[in-house]
């Protein structure tokens, strides 16, 4: 459903039964919550049968409540402020161990990355990059973290690297005045999505450049520029977007980047390494 949730759940309303209509409203009032209630505690909170909540979801056209909750949690993702994300945290930990809770999460955003990206997808992203005449990486506040990583191992396979600061969008555009046909964009993105970023896909998309966009679903602003869409799971934790899930992504990438130029790469590293032990990068007697 690619029209809003919740305006959709508005209009809605007169439709609904009485029951229907305690879910609409609670969910409307406190979607940060609902979206990561079971169908049976939000029935339980709104004074309805489960098998209620179910019948609300199929009214809405979806075949049980979890496409649902899936949907909410995606339409909401990009309007939660940092202390909603923190209110909504303390409710799915719960008393859970925080080091139990959010490395368990972590380990499922994992799993269903692994499900959920194309091996088509990959290896033309993959291409797309090694042949590439400019390679240029952007990711904007926490998705900042994800393009230096990336940037600094790219740069050790290719000399033509760019990565593109977290700036105001003139001043991005002037970094990217040159980008054209031939070129990559590698993009990431999870919500909140940056502004930055989606200009930045829209800009190499208007001057022939492909790219790449590593962000969390088909629902996500950059996908509309995206050649090849790679989606790594991010939710939230706490004020903190979890990147485990897109790291990992992003190290699979690098890899099949650096097997497909094994050559150049190993002969940067015989460079490297004698550099390193020139000047004592790496303390020896530990």
């Amino acid at each position: 459903m690619k029209e809003d949730l919740l305006q959709r759940i508005s209009e809605m309303m007169p439709e609904f039964s009485k029951g229907q209509r305690s879910i609409a409203n609670y969910i409307l009032n406190h979607y940060e919550k609902a979206a990561y209630m079971t169908a049976l505690k939000l029935g339980n909170t709104v004074n309805v049968s489960e098998s209620t909540v179910v019948r609300f979801a199929n009214k809405l056209g979806y075949e049980g409540y979890p496409q649902l909750q899936r949907s909410l949690q995606s339409h909401i993702k990009n309007r939660l402020t940092s202390l909603q994300r923190m209110d909504v945290t303390r409710n799915r930990i719960g008393s859970m161990d925080p080091v139990e809770g959010i490395l368990s999460q972590d380990i499922d955003r994992i799993r269903r990355t692994i499900e959920s990206v194309s091996p088509e997808a990959f290896e033309s992203a993959v291409s797309a990059v090694c042949s590439a005449k400019n390679i240029y990486i952007q990711g904007a506040m926490s998705s900042g973290i994800l393009a230096n990583f990336m940037h600094y191992y790219l740069r050790l396979i290719f000399k033509n690297v760019s990565h593109l600061g977290a700036v105001g969008t003139n001043e991005l555009y002037q970094q990217m005045v040159h980008i054209g046909e031939g070129d990559v964009l590698i993009a990431m993105s999870f919500p909140r999505y940056a502004t930055s970023t989606i200009e930045a896909c829209k800009f190499a998309h208007e001057n022939g450049a492909r790219i790449v966009a590593i962000t969390d679903s088909e629902n996500s602003p950059l996908v509309q520029y995206a050649d090849y869409p790679l989606y790594a799971f991010s939710d939230m934790v706490s004020f903190v977007d979890s990147l485990v899930a897109p790291m990992s992504l992003i190290n699979a990438l690098i890899v099949a980047v650096s097997d497909r130029n094994r050559e150049s790469v190993e002969q940067s590293f015989n460079k490297l390494e004698q550099l390193w032990e020139r000047t004592e990068v790496y303390k020896k007697d530990v």
